[in-house]
C-alpha cells in the first residue's frame, strides 16, 4: 500500500501520494488539496493495479513518431503493394501532424479538427498536400493514427484511445460499368495485340496482376481452367511478386472459344515463361494514355454508347455476365477469388435484381396454387 502525507506550500497545505508501480519502482503524485481527493487517488491506483489496468502517466510521454516507425515495421503480415500506400501516408500525411505530439497529449477535438481539414482542404495544414482529400485517403489517414493510439492503448502506455468516436467522412464507391458480350467482343478489336488478354479479363475475372501473372504451366486448355498461383503487382515503379489476394491458389474456369487465342499466347514458349508479352516480362497496368484508353475511345467512336471503364472494370463485366448465364453466386464468388459469398452479394447486389424478381414470381405462383385464394373466394361469398 501507499501513503497519503501533507506538505506545506506558499498556497496552503497540499497532500502527496506515494505509491509503488507494478514494476516495484516508488513514484509520487502532489497538488491535491484535500487528504480525500489522495486516498481516493491513491485507491484508484491499487485497484488499477490489482486488475492489472494500470497506466504509469510517464510511458504517455512517448511521441506518435517514436511509435509510429515501429507500428510500420511491425506490419509484416502485409503484402507490398498494402504496405506502400501506409507508408506514403504516414509520411505526407500522419507524421507532419502528430509525429511530434506525446500519445497522452492527443484531444479528440484536435483529431476531429483534423479529419475535417482533410476533407474539406485548409491551408494551415501542415501536410504537402492540404487537401481536401477522397474519402479514401482522410480514412487511411486517420486509421493510421488511430491504429498507433490502440496499440499504445495495449501496451498500457495510454488508458484509452481519445481518437476513437470522431466524425469521418463516407467512402462512395463508384457505379460499377459492365460490358455485354458484343461490347467485349468490341473492345478486344479495338485492344488488337492484347485483345486475348481484355476477353480474359472480362471472362474469368481475374484481377490485372493475377492474369499478367499466368504462366504457360497454369493454363489448362484440356479443362479449360487458369490456376491462379501468383499476383504481379508494380510498386514504386518495380513489379513485385506475390500471392493472390487471398493468399490462397485457385482454379478459374474459361469458356472454350478461348482455348485457342490461349494456346496461340502460350505457342513456342516454355513451362515458366509467362503468358502474356514476351513471356519474359510482366506487362504493366496500362498508363494514362496508353493502349487501353485508345481502345476505350476506338470502341466509342464505333458505338457512342461504349461506357468508360477501366481494366478493372473488366473484372465486374466477368461477374455480371457469369450471373446473367445463371452462376450462383458461390460459383461466381469462387470464380473471383472472394473471401466468402456475402462479399460477392455486398459487391454485386446490384446484379441479383433478378433473383428478387424470380423470388416475388415464384411466391406469387405459390400462392396461386395453394388454398388461400379460394379461401377469399369463399369468404367474399
Amino acid at each position: 500500500m501507499g501513503s497519503v502525507t501533507a506538505y506545506e506550500t506558499a498556497s496552503g497545505k497540499r497532500y502527496r501520494v506515494r505509491y509503488r508501480k507494478p514494476d516495484h519502482t516508488q513514484t509520487d503524485k502532489r497538488g491535491f488539496r484535500n487528504k480525500k481527493a489522495a486516498e481516493l487517488f491513491l485507491a484508484s491506483v491499487e485497484i488499477s493495479k490489482a486488475r492489472g489496468e494500470y497506466v504509469d502517466a510517464a510511458a504517455g510521454n512517448i511521441t506518435i513518431a517514436e511509435l509510429g516507425d515501429s507500428w510500420l515495421s511491425s506490419l509484416t503480415h502485409l503484402k507490398p503493394s498494402s504496405l506502400d500506400p501506409l507508408q506514403r501516408a504516414w509520411r505526407i500525411y500522419v507524421e507532419p501532424r502528430w509525429g511530434g505530439t506525446p500519445i497522452n497529449a492527443v484531444q479528440f477535438t484536435d483529431v476531429q479538427t483534423w479529419v475535417s481539414e482533410m476533407t474539406v482542404g485548409s491551408a494551415k495544414s501542415k501536410s504537402t498536400n492540404p487537401g481536401p482529400r477522397s474519402a479514401t485517403v482522410v480514412l487511411r489517414n486517420y486509421g493510421i493514427l488511430a491504429a498507433i493510439l490502440d496499440q499504445a492503448v495495449r501496451d498500457r502506455r495510454i488508458s484509452s484511445n481519445r481518437s476513437r468516436g470522431v466524425t469521418l467522412p463516407r467512402k462512395s464507391n463508384r457505379p460499377h460499368s459492365y460490358l455485354t458480350h458484343n461490347q467485349v467482343e468490341l473492345l478486344a478489336l479495338c485492344a488488337r495485340r492484347h485483345g486475348t488478354l481484355v476477353q480474359v479479363l472480362s471472362y474469368t475475372g481475374l484481377r490485372w496482376g493475377e492474369a499478367t501473372a499466368l504462366r504457360v504451366h497454369d493454363v489448362d486448355v484440356a479443362k479449360r481452367r487458369l490456376i491462379v498461383r501468383e499476383n504481379a503487382v508494380r510498386v514504386n515503379g518495380k513489379i513485385v511478386i506475390g500471392t493472390p489476394k487471398s493468399h490462397a491458389v485457385r482454379t478459374v474456369p474459361f469458356p472454350d472459344f478461348l482455348s485457342g487465342q490461349l494456346e496461340q499466347q502460350c505457342h513456342g514458349k516454355h513451362a515458366e515463361h509467362l503468358v502474356f508479352g514476351d513471356g519474359l516480362l510482366h506487362l504493366v497496368a496500362p498508363t494514362h494514355g496508353g493502349w487501353f484508353e485508345y481502345a476505350i475511345s476506338a470502341a466509342k467512336d464505333a458505338d457512342p454508347s461504349f461506357p468508360s471503364l477501366t481494366p478493372h472494370d473488366l473484372r465486374h463485366t466477368a461477374a455480371s455476365l457469369a450471373i446473367s448465364a445463371g452462376a450462383n453466386v458461390k460459383a461466381v464468388q469462387r470464380m473471383l477469388g472472394h473471401a466468402s459469398a456475402a462479399m460477392t452479394l455486398d459487391v454485386y447486389a446490384d446484379l441479383f435484381d433478378d433473383d428478387l424478381d424470380a423470388v416475388a414470381t415464384a411466391l406469387n405462383e405459390a400462392r396461386s396454387n395453394s388454398s388461400v385464394g379460394k379461401m377469399w373466394a369463399n369468404v367474399a361469398n
